[in-house]
């Protein structure tokens, strides 16, 4: 016979990412040194300093000793994570062997031991899901601030029977129960929600708020893994497959066969025309003369204001009423679920600070924000663009989501990214025709909107950025 499991006995443990290690400089300052860069994290205790070593392995979140210490190691812990510098190791002690570790995804994240009662269901959110990085089996959800690398089977195993709402009384008299601990960190990363009494035993049963049940498994992974925000996956022009394959070439390889010559139709070329020859992007602004607000005004009419509204009667389902708010650009099904909110560094008759575009009183309405906040999205316009300096305005649209996926589905998502390229090419259009600069930028960061509008990344989140101002004399055609 063989003989029982033993009783797991986990504890959490934060320990330094990859790459990442701790020193002290010249000034008997702490430094952490990673990327080829250091961080300076100043200066601590004898006692702490002794104890830098454990981080390579990991430091005990729950052990005890002298309060004064433990309470310099814990701010030292979260001045780490506040970095991304930091993972964290839940250890069956016993065995001396990790369930899983905790890679958190967006800046501050700490993972926390959520308290579960013992009569309280739980159940797999239905974004959630497992895949395999490399040699390990990863569990994430674009939910999550962090994801989890499964390290014992049994944990892999037993997260299939969260597919169904169990109780915690019921769960722990399964054989692969892995602990209480492993339940309360994947509740308090949203891995796991608690369908309250009575609630829809359906696929798309609501978790937490009715906005999530707008959303496809799809959609919502890609909104948040196609952003910045949410994820700490490195994005942008990395190049990463130059050494793999080599790059396609500008124009495509002719097909065979007989050509149609087209040049003898060419026509006398139109002011439309021209005005799409005209455009290009502007990455360098004049910082002396910036852009006023009277052409702010003029470039929010002709691109974005509503023309009128109109109530329309679905005849296809159950006849439901709803409104559509017809602009100067196309929208699939006239969702026109696009909003404009402007981020303003330097503009002649209005003060720096973080705007919406009221498209229905043409009027910008302000928003109280924090200033490290409006920096850093500006800075970040900078970054993704590679200018010499900010931009003087960087419009961020944001979507509506419902307004889409109420609607459509299986393709909402990517009609919501179609709309942003019309719209870019309108604001394009409209600058090219007043001599203002303007650039397209790929992608911004969803969770720092959503902290400076207070809205949730899944209801209202940024979706595309562009850069406005008065283009400098030395700008440059970068198209």
């Amino acid at each position: 016979m063989g003989s029982e499991p033993h009783p797991l006995r986990p504890r959490l443990f934060a320990r330094l990412s990859p790459g990442v290690s701790l020193g002290i400089n010249a000034a008997a300052e702490l430094v952490a040194s990673f990327d080829g860069r250091t961080l300076r994290l100043g200066k601590f205790s004898p006692n702490t300093l002794g104890r830098i070593a454990e981080f390579s392995d990991g430091v005990a979140l729950d052990a005890s000793g002298d309060p004064e210490n433990a309470r310099e190691v814990a701010a030292l812990i979260k001045r780490l994570g506040l970095y991304g510098l930091l993972e964290y190791r839940l250890t069956d002690v016993a065995e001396r062997a990790d369930l899983l570790v905790v890679e958190p995804q967006m800046r501050g994240y700490a993972p926390r031991l959520g308290f579960v009662e013992e009569s309280q269901p739980l159940a797999l959110s239905r974004f959630a899901y497992i895949r395999r990085r490399g040699g390990d089996m990863v569990l994430e959800s674009p939910r999550a601030g962090a994801l989890f690398r499964l390290c014992d089977a049994r944990v892999l195993a037993f997260i299939a029977r969260l597919a169904q709402a169990r109780t915690l009384e019921e769960l722990r008299d399964l054989p692969d129960f892995p602990g209480v601990e492993v339940l309360g960190l994947l509740l308090d990363a949203e891995i796991l929600f608690t369908p309250g009494p009575g609630a829809d035993k359906g696929p798309r049963a609501a978790e937490g708020d009715d906005g999530f049940v707008l959303w496809d498994f799809h959609d919502l992974l890609f909104h948040s893994r196609s952003t910045n925000g949410r994820h700490a996956t490195p994005s942008g022009g990395l190049y990463a497959y130059s050494r793999l394959v080599p790059p396609l070439p500008a124009v495509r390889p002719a097909w065979p066969g007989a050509a149609v010559d087209l040049t003898p139709f060419d026509a006398a070329p139109s002011p439309f025309a021209a005005l799409l020859r005209q455009r290009r992007s502007i990455r360098s602004y004049d910082s002396q003369n910036p852009i006023s607000l009277a052409e702010v005004a003029q470039i929010l009419d002709r691109a974005a204001r509503i023309l009128s509204v109109r109530r329309l009667r679905d005849d296809f389902r159950n006849g439901a009423e709803f409104e559509i708010a017809r602009r100067p650009y196309p929208s699939g099904g006239a969702s026109y679920e696009l909003e404009l909110y402007l981020a303003v560094d330097k503009c002649e008759g209005l003060e720096r600070g973080f705007y919406h575009y009221d498209a229905a009183r043409h009027a910008l309405v302000a928003i109280p924000t924090d200033e490290r906040d409006l920096a850093a999205m500006l800075e970040d316009g900078q970054l993704a663009m590679g200018a010499p300096s900010s931009p003087q305005i960087l419009i961020t649209m944001a979507a509506r989501f419902g307004r889409v996926s109420w609607k459509y589905s299986g393709f909402a998502y990517a009609l919501v990214l179609k709309h942003v390229g019309v719209l870019m090419q309108t604001l394009y259009l409209v600058a090219a025709e007043m001599e203002i600069g303007a650039c397209a930028i790929g992608a911004g960061d969803i969770d720092l909107f959503s902290k400076m509008t207070g809205v949730a990344f899944h209801i209202e989140g940024a979706v595309g950025q562009m850069a406005i101002g008065r283009a400098s004399a030395s700008a440059l055609d970068d198209d």
